[in-house]
């Protein structure tokens, strides 16, 4: 529990250090026909600046773990690209398959922006991502090198899927551990919509009942999870399992996968 804690606070302190990027999202996202496959890992920095534009545009994604010392998906990346770097982006809606951090980003606003253009703030990043990877250093590392117990286990039969957004550090902690255990996984991004939507799921800045926002993309996710929205929110379709909170979560992933 103690340790649990203590992770859930190098994660927030994680989010911290890169502004509150990849908590907020757009409600009507331009969701492509065909999913996105990311090729990535939680702990690099590179990849991160990725997600956050995806919470930013609340695009859901396929996630094919490649933390250090994994060969599974890794080996994927160069039949598909040619070599093993990461961010790896492939979308079959366009026909493109993309590997630097910064052309990801402009492809994302181009096809699945409301403008077509990239922001300014997501235009330009420093070319050596200091302050990511003062975010990385903070949050442990979490989510860089495989768990070495399941090097040479098969990949489930279907993909786990999991609800949450960038920042959340609750979410983190559990992307971390599907890294590390290299689970590919659908992720749904439950980007914050409006100011009613910040903060915890039992602490947000309005009280009372949550009321999504009308014909946004949380009043669709509202219907899976039922009464409020709280992320992260775990489903397995091998086992039929469905959580919610990151130690129950956590604990059933290195139960089921890793043991």
């Amino acid at each position: 529990m103690l340790m649990h804690q203590i992770k859930v606070a190098q994660a927030l302190l994680s989010g911290v250090a890169e502004g509150g990027r990849g908590t907020s999202g757009t409600p009507y996202p331009k969701q492509p026909e065909k999913a996105l496959k990311l090729y990535e890992f939680e702990g690099s920095p590179y990849c991160r600046r990725v997600r956050e534009v995806l919470t930013t545009l609340n695009l859901d994604y396929e996630v094919y773990p490649c933390p250090k010392g994994a060969k599974k998906y890794r080996l994927d990346t160069q039949k598909l690209g040619g070599k093993q770097q990461f961010p790896f982006l492939v979308d079959e809606n366009t026909g493109e398959k993309l590997y630097e951090s910064q052309q990801i980003i402009h492809h994302l606003f181009k096809h699945y922006g409301k403008t077509g253009k990239t922001p300014s703030k997501y235009a330009h990043y420093p070319k050596i991502p200091y302050v990511a990877y003062a975010g990385t250093l903070i949050n442990g590392a979490q989510g860089v090198w495989i768990n070495r117990k399941v090097i040479h286990r098969d990949a489930p039969a279907q993909l786990l899927e999991l609800w949450g957004f960038e920042a959340s550090p609750y979410t983190r902690i559990v992307r971390s551990v599907l890294a590390e255990l290299e689970l590919a996984h659908k992720f749904h991004n439950v980007a914050k919509e409006r100011w009613q939507d910040q903060g915890l799921a039992a602490l947000r800045l309005k009280p009372g009942k949550y009321t999504p926002l009308k014909g946004g993309k949380r009043e669709q996710v509202l219907k899976i999870m039922g009464d409020n929205i709280q992320v992260p929110y775990l489903k397995d379709p091998n086992t039929g399992i469905e959580l919610f909170e990151s130690e129950k979560i956590v604990q059933y992933l290195k139960k089921q996968y890793a043991s």
